[in-house]
């Protein structure tokens, strides 16, 4: 599943050729891609057709285009969450279109670049587009990373993702608010990474890499983590993001791609995600994988050993 880094590649690719761009048409060729749309709040293609998207914004994993739209009252915003599987690909208006994953297609034009395509393509169809309504921010703050914070939607966020936490990257992120909840938290500190009412945007892979990093056990319980082991967990946590961002993200294989249907390669930068049976770069010691909720976690029985003493704060 696309993690922040990801998500914030292909945030960063749409910007430029969204930010100012009228939907000219939309084809939905899925309405099951439509599944987290409100069709008591209009049909998704009126809601969409000759609306003026503003910008390109994303919390954690979650990537939202506010627009203007004189189809409905008050601000709105064409939310687009992932899944497993989907991409949001730029096209030229003339580009072909057979490819039999593709769920939903919006023609835009660009005061700028003139005519292009984006389309969603999801081959599993976990993911989704939707338009949803926007509220502001609980905290005040920008809502999240975008191509700019001007205009009446820099503090707004779609309600479908307003219970979502602010990621590590955030410049708006409250670090001892996470630390303090972490504190409380009795799950083990893998379970606290992942969920994303106390941060967003680590998903498996990075959370084990945060780990390996941080040198702790993925069921170490996160009250037993002195508040300075935490906060060393939560700036390798932020390491590994910034590092994977700048290598584009990880691609294992073809269902993670940029707009342009290039991959990532952090794949290759993996510490302990992917590698069981290799050795650990720091000691030497084969990674192992073990069972996690319905996934797997990977890690180094040397370096990250469960350590059950509650450590003293």
């Amino acid at each position: 599943m696309p993690e922040l880094p990801e998500v914030e590649v292909v945030r960063a690719g749409l910007a430029p050729a969204v930010t100012g761009a009228r939907v000219a048409a939309v084809d939905v060729l899925d309405a099951r891609s439509l599944k987290r749309h409100d069709a008591a709040s209009g049909a998704f293609e009126a809601l969409v057709t000759g609306a003026t998207i503003e910008a390109a914004v994303r919390r954690g994993k979650f990537l939202w285009l506010p627009m203007h739209t004189d189809a409905a009252p008050g601000p709105r915003a064409l939310v687009g969450h992932l899944g497993m599987s989907g991409q949001l690909l730029l096209r030229t208006p003339d580009h072909p279109g057979d490819d039999r994953h593709a769920r939903i297609r919006l023609h835009l034009e660009h005061p700028e670049h003139g005519e292009l395509r984006v389309d969603f393509v999801d081959q599993r169809i976990f993911g989704s587009m939707a338009v949803d309504r926007l509220v502001p921010t609980v905290d005040g703050e920008v809502a999240g990373f975008s191509a700019g914070v001007s205009g009446d939607w820099a503090r707004s966020i779609p309600t479908q993702v307003s219970h979502i936490a602010r990621d590590p990257l955030d410049p708006a992120f409250a670090e001892a608010a996470f630390l303090d909840a972490f504190a409380r938290r009795a799950s083990g500190v893998k379970r606290a990474l992942l969920d994303q009412g106390l941060v967003s945007g680590i998903g498996n892979i990075y959370a084990d890499e945060a780990l390996w990093s941080a040198r702790l056990h993925p069921e170490q319980p996160a009250a037993s983590v002195s508040r300075r082991r935490a906060g060393e967990l939560l700036a390798a946590g932020r390491e590994v993001l910034q590092k994977a961002l700048a290598e584009g993200g990880t691609s294992f294989d073809a269902q993670y791609v940029n707009v342009n249907g290039a991959s990532g390669y952090f794949a290759h930068s993996l510490n302990a995600y992917g590698r069981t049976g290799r050795p650990c770069p720091r000691c030497g010691t084969p990674i192992v994988r073990e069972p996690f909720m319905n996934r797997s976690s990977h890690r180094c029985p040397r370096c990250q050993r469960l350590r059950m003493r509650r450590a003293a704060r």
